[in-house]
């Protein structure tokens, strides 16, 4: 799907142009809702457009001014991740970054620094930063950033997890997937294939979802393949739990018939 993007790059001094670019589809959260960013910074030129562009992902932006406002919201809202536009005072950042640390939640940081300010990319290493990204850059990178943080954070459940599903037990730590007793035979990309969709029973996911989640949306990988993988996936699960078509959207996962 091509969606219109309304501004291609953040730099300051270019002028808005629009073009039409290939979008990867909205991440989500494993319950389905939509991705929460908390965005503290101090330029209400450079918010806009981030919120505008990280909108076109379905995600939901929260954005702050000061360091009071950033502690009081990562306080009181399940916020994804934080990012960080730099050059909010060094005390100010790292005021918030020990809050979100003292957390049970672990929130990843994403923080945005000009090019030229080497010296804040080391500061904001040495603060406990996640992922930088330089200025200027384009919004399609950003976004691109942040979902790979994303994948790399919380928001992916552990893979020593046991997920148990009618009569099939997925074992994260061995990679073993066991069908009333019996192992069965999986291939690499056939276990993270099952394994997401076991992580969300009873949901319809579209296959963009699955290519984004189970093959990072490699370009060369189409929707057809993930048609080809359920196949393989149905003839050795054989009878529950189940993987139903659902016409229009995707597919799902449910322990009975």
């Amino acid at each position: 799907m091509t969606r219109r993007r309304a501004f291609a790059t953040v730099d300051g001094t270019r002028s808005p142009r629009r073009i039409a670019v290939k979008q990867p589809p909205p991440l989500r959260r494993a319950d389905g809702s939509p991705i929460r960013v908390v965005l503290f910074g101090e330029e209400p030129g450079l918010a806009s457009l981030v919120k505008m562009s990280l909108h076109y992902e379905g995600w939901i932006v929260d954005l702050v001014r000061t360091c009071d406002d950033a502690v009081a919201t990562l306080d009181h809202l399940a916020a994804d991740v934080l990012v960080v536009d730099m050059p909010v005072s060094d005390f100010d950042v790292s005021h918030v970054l020990r809050r979100v640390r003292t957390t049970d939640v672990y929130t990843p940081s994403l923080f945005l620094i000009a090019q030229v300010l080497v010296e804040k990319r080391r500061v904001a290493t040495t603060m406990g930063a996640d992922d930088y990204l330089g200025k200027p850059f384009s919004l399609e990178q950003l976004a691109a950033r942040l979902r790979a943080l994303l994948r790399r954070s919380w928001q992916l459940p552990p893979d020593n997890e046991i997920i148990t599903i009618g009569d099939l037990v997925i074992d994260g730590v061995s990679r073993e997937v066991t069908c009333c007793g019996t192992t069965l035979p999986l291939s690499s990309t056939e276990f993270e294939l099952l394994r997401f969709l076991a992580r969300n029973p009873a949901r319809a996911i579209t296959r963009d979802e699955i290519l984004d989640r189970v093959w990072n949306y490699n370009a060369t990988v189409r929707g057809s393949n993930v048609d080809i993988y359920i196949s393989y996936l149905r003839k050795k699960i054989k009878e529950q739990p189940v993987i139903h078509t659902v016409r229009g959207v995707g597919f799902m996962l449910t322990p009975h018939p």
